[in-house]
């Protein structure tokens, strides 16, 4: 399968300038994330994919809009992919106010409240990337599977840490990694 990490945010944008929360809550892409979500699409589409696995962020549905404007995919929202709950930005916005925005998904199946009240600990994501990984193991189709997610989901995942709208591709039937380096 592939995994993609949302291009850059209004948070990434800000953060990275400051090294503080600037309180923005399901931030959408930048102009720079817009561009980069259209590059690894064009980059990806000559790869055999049937379905996309995409976390209900602002960030991850934008990123995941020029791969569907470019050819059709069965499509699967998960929080189970979300980003760790750590900052202001992992604050989601509910499924009505998703499926206005979004309006080609479906945002039904989610409670109204999908991300947790607290910071998440690394062990939680580690225990969700674990669950996932033997949940796409178990599918014949992973292997033409997109999955639009997060840096410490996929740090959790497969022990990389990915930049902003950079792609790996990845086998969930390998070992999980057997340490991790989160940011301090």
């Amino acid at each position: 399968m592939i995994l993609l990490r949302h291009g850059q945010s209004e948070f990434n944008l800000h953060f990275t300038a400051t090294r503080r929360d600037p309180g923005i809550e399901d931030p959408g892409l930048t102009e720079h994330g817009h561009a980069q979500a259209e590059a690894a699409a064009s980059a990806l589409e000559g790869h055999s994919l049937r379905r996309l696995i995409v976390s209900p962020y602002t960030r991850t549905l934008q990123t995941a809009a020029p791969v569907l404007a470019r050819r059709p995919l069965d499509v699967e929202i998960s929080a189970e992919i979300r980003e760790r709950f750590h900052f202001t930005c992992d604050i989601g916005s509910p499924p009505d106010r998703l499926a206005e925005r979004f309006p080609d998904h479906d945002f039904a199946h989610l409670p109204t409240r999908w991300w947790p009240d607290e910071t998440e600990t690394e062990e939680a994501v580690i225990e969700r990337a674990n669950r996932f990984r033997a949940a796409m193991a178990a599918r014949p189709d992973w292997r033409e599977t997109l999955v639009v997610s997060h840096w410490a989901f996929i740090l959790a995942l497969t022990g990389q840490s990915l930049t902003n709208g950079s792609w790996i591709n990845y086998d969930p039937t390998s070992p999980p990694p057997s340490a991790l380096r989160w940011r301090p």
